[in-house]
């Protein structure tokens, strides 16, 4: 089985469809930026005054795909080339998942599956500037996953 998103080609395209759902359910204030270094797509937006900051990353992506397409010994790349390639797939495929993701979080919510809240809550933002997810995380207010 291949990994999903995979063979995505949408790329960047995928970021103008994820801006008009987010202009279509009356969101403002909408922004991305691409954070190479981190390995990170990140995809801002305002909803009622209620600031959302979307983080994915690429280089998981990069290392699930690694994962799926291991480097063999019939590979006629570098081991540079092949994660290069990863990271290439990772870039055009990360859009096409968060655009995904969006519409689904968007779709649960107008049709009263999911309050806003419901559906980002740990993407908003508090006014420190950190998603309700750091502060969790940082806290340690959720238990440890169980092994």
């Amino acid at each position: 089985m291949t990994l999903p998103y995979s063979t995505a080609t949408s790329g960047e395209k995928a970021l103008g469809e994820i801006h008009k759902l987010l202009r279509g359910f009356g969101c403002s204030r909408f922004g991305s930026m691409v954070d190479d270094a981190a390995g990170e797509l990140l995809v801002q937006f305002e909803y009622r005054g209620r600031p959302v900051s979307v983080k994915a990353s690429t280089k998981g992506y990069a290392a699930a795909w690694l994962k799926a397409n291991p480097l063999g010994p019939r590979t006629k790349t570098t081991k540079a080339e092949h994660e290069r390639k990863a990271m290439d797939v990772a870039s055009v495929a990360v859009y096409s998942i968060l655009r995904d993701w969006i519409k689904g979080q968007i779709t649960a919510i107008e049709t009263g599956v999911l309050s806003f809240e419901g559906a980002f809550l740990g993407q908003m933002l508090l006014t420190n500037g950190r998603t309700v997810m750091d502060h969790i995380e940082q806290q340690k207010l959720l238990p440890a996953p169980k092994d």
